[in-house]
């Protein structure tokens, strides 16, 4: 990564050895600076309001508040814009959608190589959906038997909402497509829950699948 502006990070986890971790990996980073650290999601909340970082790196098994329940909750802030990217040991099928159909902007594991992590956090801070590798196929099987319109035509979708929806697919971020099609944020949201509603879908990561198995092979 090499942006002349610096992201501001939060991390969230209840590890102390993998948060030292995490700040020596961004240290490592000159457009990244580690601004807050908390070891549990109430305090990870707490700091998120104070601090409005750019980006929030959260684990997902933790006491008390736990990642899904602290992602949720920064999702429903309306003060909060930051990327939020799930860090963690679980590979479970249930973990990865459920963090997704939250809100979360993406899901990688704590036993990627340092430099994976990293340009994964490149992508996600410029708008894009990150996952990791091993993860994607997981994620295409339990999403792709979402019940949805089996076509675009079904789908009833409007021009705009076709060209929102292909940039879905192409993991974009609600900023990314506002300036790739000259609209306010604002804007975009609500054609994305139209959209949302008119597949039959909770969340954008299904969008985004089910727009992938629709075009034509």
């Amino acid at each position: 990564m090499s942006d002349a502006i610096e992201t501001r990070v939060l991390v969230i986890d209840d590890h102390p050895l993998f948060r030292k971790g995490v700040a020596d990996l961004i240290a490592m980073e000159p457009s990244l600076q580690l601004v807050g650290e908390a070891a549990d999601g109430s305090a990870g909340l707490q700091l998120a309001q104070e601090l409005h970082p750019d980006l929030i790196l959260l684990d997902l098994n933790m006491k008390g508040l736990d990642g899904i329940e602290t992602l949720r909750r920064l999702r429903a802030d309306e003060a909060l814009d930051a990327r939020i990217v799930m860090l963690t040991v679980s590979d479970t099928e249930t973990d990865v959608v459920a963090a997704l159909r939250a809100g979360a902007d993406g899901y990688l594991l704590k036993d990627m190589e340092p430099e994976d992590i990293l340009a994964m956090l490149g992508e996600a801070v410029r708008g894009r959906l990150v996952i990791s590798s091993q993860l994607t196929e997981l994620l295409a099987r339990a999403l792709r038997e979402a019940p949805a319109p089996t076509t675009l035509d079904q789908a009833d979708l409007t021009p705009r909402e076709r060209e929102i929806l292909d940039l879905l697919a192409q993991g974009c971020s609600n900023k990314l497509i506002a300036r790739e099609l000259d609209l306010a944020v604002g804007t975009i949201k609500v054609h994305v829950k139209h959209i949302l509603k008119k597949l039959g879908l909770k969340s954008r990561v299904e969008a985004a699948v089910w727009a992938l198995n629709a075009q034509p092979k």
